[in-house]
């Protein structure tokens, strides 16, 4: 009986050649496994086309809710965003993928997991962190940085291996966009982006939204509800995590929102460039903000900003599966604890704007805020709080001016 394999597959070009690679190389059983993250119609036609490259098996497993709560869900809650702009769609999923192949790999008693990460990317470091972290008995295979036996460097010879195997399938030799998509946002690599001075073609690039400029001219006002930081509802009506996503995809995307183009720094040492759609997300980044400045006191929002930035890197780099992602994901639960309430905003041609918030647990006080004088506040208080808050200053400035003194 042969050994098992499983295999990460998409269903494109470079996991389509594997199938047949790992069969010559290793004399494995190749089980096909699919983790569908909410990319949609890329999902169309894959059994067919798995069996068609010699798999013996494939899976399609469903974990976009398992995605949108476990994994979305605690870096909404932290406001996880590295280098300032990345909303870590790739990064969050690719935890998500390594468990479920673990479990598939367990329960078909598999030897080895294979993946089709290039050797410069940092999906080759999140794949390997979360299997070895969940299942370190088990095997890695990374066709791409075996150069001595994995001989294909070009989509021509891929499809040319393809072919001498029986495998004719409709694969395009020329070059298009490096994507990667799921329920969460779209990344856009390659072509025109290779170069920084390039504008991006948005016209041929975009798939999930539109450009600001071509979003409709009349604003589009959005009501959300949250509890205890998870988002239960969009205009009044309730739905689950998932289902939320999608419908600010849809809206966002409607309007513009979310389009960046960002130069980041990959983990492996080198910068790359790539533009990413994620208009769901970005709105609800900023409705669960919206709520949560009404309500955490300064000093917990100020440690929670240092977690957040600590685990967007936590994230990036694959280190899902860490004492420290829980350790910093419990605290950021803590805080959460009454973050709910009611959050209003416009969206426009790519902006979001405020229109209202309230929660019963608002730490906001209109009579301390407002500019007549309160019971709660004496003006006078302000004096000997001043004296205090700047005393280090002053002391400094007193020292210097006697060393000036002393030095004439």
């Amino acid at each position: 009986m042969k050994e098992k394999v499983v295999l990460a597959y998409s269903g494109g070009l470079d996991t389509t050649a594997i199938i047949p690679w790992l069969k010559e190389t290793f004399n494995y059983d190749v089980i096909c496994c699919c983790i569908d993250c909410g990319q949609g119609e890329e999902l169309d036609g894959l059994e067919e086309r798995a069996k068609l490259s010699g798999a013996a098996k494939l899976y399609i497993e469903d974990i976009v809710d398992d995605f949108a709560d476990n994994y979305i869900v605690p870096c909404v809650q932290a406001h996880a965003v590295y280098e300032d702009e990345y909303l870590l769609g790739t990064s969050m999923a690719r935890p998500a993928i390594a468990k479920r192949l673990v479990e598939i790999a367990r329960k078909e008693n598999a030897v080895a997991i294979c993946h089709g990460a290039t050797g410069k990317g940092n999906d080759q470091i999140r794949f390997e962190l979360g299997i070895t972290a969940l299942a370190p008995d088990i095997k890695i295979i990374a066709p791409w940085r075996m150069t001595d036996i994995w001989t294909m460097q070009s989509r021509e010879d891929e499809i040319d291996y393809c072919k001498a195997h029986g495998i004719d399938l409709p694969f395009d030799a020329k070059h298009s966009y490096s994507r990667d998509r799921n329920l969460w946002h779209i990344s856009h690599e390659g072509l025109e982006l290779e170069d920084p001075s390039n504008e991006p073609n948005y016209d041929d690039l975009l798939v999930m939204s539109t450009t600001p400029e071509k979003a409709p001219d009349k604003a589009e006002y959005v009501t959300m509800t949250f509890e205890k930081g998870v988002p239960k509802s969009i205009n009044g009506e309730e739905m689950k995590v998932s289902d939320i996503i999608r419908k600010l995809n849809e809206l966002g995307g409607k309007h513009g929102i979310g389009i960046i183009d960002i130069v980041e720094n990959r983990v492996v040492g080198m910068k790359s460039r790539g533009v990413y759609e994620t208009p769901g997300g970005t709105i609800l980044y900023a409705a669960h903000q919206q709520l949560e400045e009404l309500i955490l006191d300064r000093a917990t929002a100020e440690v929670k900003k240092e977690m957040a930035d600590k685990l967007a890197q936590i994230v990036y780099e694959g280190k899902w599966f860490t004492p420290l992602r829980e350790a910093i994901q419990a605290f950021v639960e803590s805080t959460q604890e009454y973050v709910t309430g009611e959050v209003k905003f416009k969206l426009y041609k790519g902006t979001i704007t405020k229109a209202g918030t309230t929660s019963p647990y608002s730490l906001y006080s209109e009579s301390l805020a407002s500019f007549t004088t309160g019971d709660l506040y004496d003006h006078h208080d302000a004096s000997g709080f001043i004296n205090l808050f700047g005393l280090p200053l002053k002391v400094r400035a007193m020292k210097l001016q006697n060393v000036n003194k002393n030095q004439k």
